[in-house]
């Protein structure tokens, strides 16, 4: 009976877990991510590539320099001396800052200035409501103050229970 107990309070636990809204984005943006990073790839591949490829290689993975020569492969089959791969590294700097640009300018800034007309929008609203609330105190007072005038001129009434003059 314990365990049973215990086993539901840990699937409830998961499952609220898993339906919090931050998790759920967190998945839906992962999947995102990796479909998107076809594209950016296939960018790479197909402009980036070659106008780097017009003042050396189209394969930035050839650009290397040797530390400890020889480099290159032995007869055996195994490579020998130490090799610095930048242009791999170059090739990953260069698709990272192409995926942030694209997600920047393509997603974040057009979501943000979304977000910033809809909360202006908001707040101008809110500003409305505001002004007619406090032009309809204006109003009331105004109305008040006119009729303690009023009575006033009148000579102030006789205050009598029952009578129109009464508060």
């Amino acid at each position: 009976m314990v365990s049973e107990k215990k086993k539901e309070s840990v699937l409830a636990g998961f499952k609220a877990f898993l339906m919090r809204g931050n998790v759920v984005d967190l998945a839906v943006a992962v999947v995102i991510g990796a479909a998107f990073t076809n594209i950016v790839n296939s960018i790479v591949k197909g402009i980036i590539s070659p106008l780097v490829g017009a003042i050396g290689t189209k394969n930035l993975d050839v650009y290397k320099s040797c530390l400890k020569d020889p480099c290159g492969i032995d007869a055996s089959g195994q490579p020998t001396g130490v090799e610095v791969l930048w242009g791999s590294v170059l090739n990953a700097a260069l698709t990272f800052l192409i995926t942030a640009a694209v997600v920047y300018f393509l997603m974040v800034l057009p979501m943000a200035k979304y977000l910033a007309k809809v909360e202006a929008r908001r707040k101008a609203r809110e500003g409305v409501q505001e002004t007619m609330e406090i032009t309809e105190l204006e109003v009331l007072k105004d109305i008040r103050d006119a009729l303690v005038a009023q009575r006033g001129a009148n000579g102030g009434g006789t205050g009598a229970p029952g009578s129109r003059d009464a508060f």
